[in-house]
């Protein structure tokens, strides 16, 4: 199977539409001094490799009054239960992300809560898992790094 190569063009599409998914194409081609029906064969053939995935949302979440950000780690009793525990994590609203993990824990996790007490029940309710041993629970302080640039461009560097 051939792989797919990205040119120039397709780094610039891609970086423009990282920075905000819902960019008119129109826009992305007059940036670029190519037509709108370059962007849209471009773009297309990027989803049809698998290369663009579709698009994403970003919410502020702490002005809808979830400012509260943990990070889990989740011991479990036997690691043959990871999918089973995360399918339990997924009925959970506020776990935003899990991981199954090699290391200290068996399971890593992030959740967004409204407030400290807030977060101690989401806490519980995954203490509750069946499975879970114990939770190791570290507060976010500040989200310093969230660039999804910065690896993309690295990446486009090395091929």
């Amino acid at each position: 199977m051939k792989k797919y190569i990205l040119d120039e063009i397709d780094h610039q599409i891609l970086d423009i539409l990282i920075e905000n998914a819902r960019t008119p194409f129109t826009d992305i081609a007059k940036k670029l001094v190519v037509s709108a029906g370059t962007i849209h064969v471009r773009v297309k053939k990027m989803e049809e490799e698998g290369i663009i995935m579709g698009s994403t949302l970003t919410l502020d979440y702490e002005k809808m009054g979830y400012s509260f950000i943990a990070h889990i780690g989740v011991f479990i009793d036997k690691t043959s239960k990871s999918k089973e525990v995360i399918a339990a994590l997924r009925k959970i609203p506020n776990v935003t992300i899990a991981y199954i993990t090699a290391g200290k824990y068996n399971i890593f996790c992030k959740i967004r809560a409204k407030d400290t007490n807030h977060a101690k029940n989401i806490i519980f309710q995954i203490d509750d898992i069946d499975g879970v041993i114990r939770t190791e629970t570290m507060i976010s302080l500040e989200e310093s790094i969230n660039d999804k640039k910065r690896l993309m461009h690295s990446i486009f560097r090395e091929i």
